[in-house]
C-alpha cells in the first residue's frame, strides 16, 4: 500500500448541512438491496472513466496499489475522514456520522454529467443519541475504485459504501442502531428535486440540458439527473432541497446518477440482511427522455 501525507486532501471544511458494493475482498462489486437496476455499477467501462479512491485518515492518506487492498480495523478517529477519487469525493464526521459535501468532480469521461466540481449532498446525516455516537471506531475497505467504511458504536454501526464513478449506483448508507433511524438529505446549493414528468418519481438534479460532444469538444456532458434510492425506509418529508427518511436498522439509503435513475423499473424488495437485487437489469429497461425545464418541489 502506498501512504501519502494528507496535503493531497486538504480544503473543503464540512459543511453543517446503490446499491452496495461490498465484495471488496474479490475486486468486484455486489448489489445489495435497492430497486432492479440500480446494481448497475456506473460508467463505461472506458479507461477515462476509471475511478481510484484514495481515503484520509488521522492525517494519513491511503492509496492502495492497483488491484491491492488498504485495510485498517478498530482505528479510532480523530477528525474527519477525506474520501478523494478521480469521479467523486466526500468526508465523513465521526462525531455525527454524517457524509458532507458528496460531489462529482467533473472529471474527463464519456459519461460525466458535470465538467466542473459540483456538491451532489450538502449532508446526509443520521440523526443519533450521543450514546450511539460515543465512541466511534473505524473498520475501512479501499481498493481501486470501491471503499467500505464502518463505524461501530457500543449501541450500534453505521456502514458506507461507496464507488469512484461518473455514475450508477455508486453511494450506500445502511444504520443499524436497533430501530428506525432519521436520515436527512439535503442537496448541493445548484440542486434541487423534482418529479419526473415521464417517470413519476421524484429526482434530483440542477436542471441543465445535457451537452453532446458534436457540440462541445471539452464541455460535453449529460444532464445531471439523480435519484435517493431506499429500502425498507420511508419518507418522511419532502421539499425541493430536503428529504427526511426513516431508516429501518438495517435497510439502508442508496444513492444512483444517470440511467439509473431515470428507468422505468419497480420498487425495492423488503429485507434487512443479506440483500442482493433481485434483478440484474443491466440497461435492458427503457430509459426516458431527458426533463425539460424541471421545477422544484414547493418551486
Amino acid at each position: 500500500m502506498r501512504k501519502t501525507t494528507s496535503r493531497l486532501l486538504r480544503g473543503t471544511a464540512v459543511l453543517a448541512a446503490s446499491t452496495a458494493l461490498a465484495a471488496m475482498l474479490s475486486g468486484t462489486a455486489t448489489a445489495k438491496g435497492g430497486e432492479p437496476g440500480d446494481d448497475k455499477t456506473g460508467g463505461t467501462t472506458a479507461s477515462t472513466s476509471a475511478g481510484d479512491y484514495t481515503v484520509t485518515v488521522n492525517g494519513t492518506t491511503y492509496d492502495p496499489a492497483p488491484g491491492r487492498d488498504a485495510k485498517l480495523q478498530g482505528v479510532t478517529v480523530r477528525g474527519v475522514v477525506r474520501v478523494t477519487g478521480r469521479h467523486t469525493t466526500f468526508t465523513v464526521d465521526p462525531a455525527t456520522l454524517g457524509v458532507y459535501d458528496y460531489s462529482l468532480t467533473g472529471a474527463p469521461a464519456p459519461d460525466r454529467m458535470v465538467t466542473v466540481p459540483t456538491v451532489i449532498f450538502a449532508s446526509k446525516v443520521p440523526t443519533l443519541t450521543a450514546s450511539q455516537l460515543a465512541d466511534p471506531v473505524l473498520d475501512l475497505q479501499v481498493r481501486d475504485d470501491t471503499l467500505v467504511a464502518t463505524f461501530s458504536t457500543v449501541q450500534g454501526k453505521l456502514k458506507i459504501q461507496a464507488k469512484d464513478a461518473p455514475q450508477g449506483g455508486i453511494f450506500q448508507m445502511e444504520p443499524e442502531f436497533g430501530g428506525n433511524v432519521t436520515v436527512t438529505h439535503v442537496l448541493g446549493p445548484t440542486l434541487f428535486y423534482f418529479v419526473n414528468p415521464f417517470t413519476g418519481k421524484v429526482n434530483f438534479g440542477d436542471g441543465a440540458a445535457a451537452v453532446p460532444a458534436a457540440s462541445s469538444a471539452t464541455g460535453y456532458h449529460q444532464m445531471l439527473l439523480g435519484k435517493d434510492s431506499p429500502q425498507v425506509a420511508t419518507k418522511a418529508s419532502q421539499t425541493g432541497s430536503t428529504t427526511v427518511w426513516s431508516v429501518a436498522s438495517g435497510g439502508r439509503l442508496g444513492g444512483v446518477l444517470g440511467e439509473d435513475a431515470v428507468e422505468l423499473s419497480q420498487g425495492a424488495t423488503s429485507c434487512t440482511q443479506d440483500c442482493q437485487a433481485q434483478n440484474r437489469i443491466r440497461g435492458s429497461l427503457p430509459v426516458p427522455p431527458d426533463p425539460t425545464n424541471p421545477t422544484p418541489i414547493g418551486g
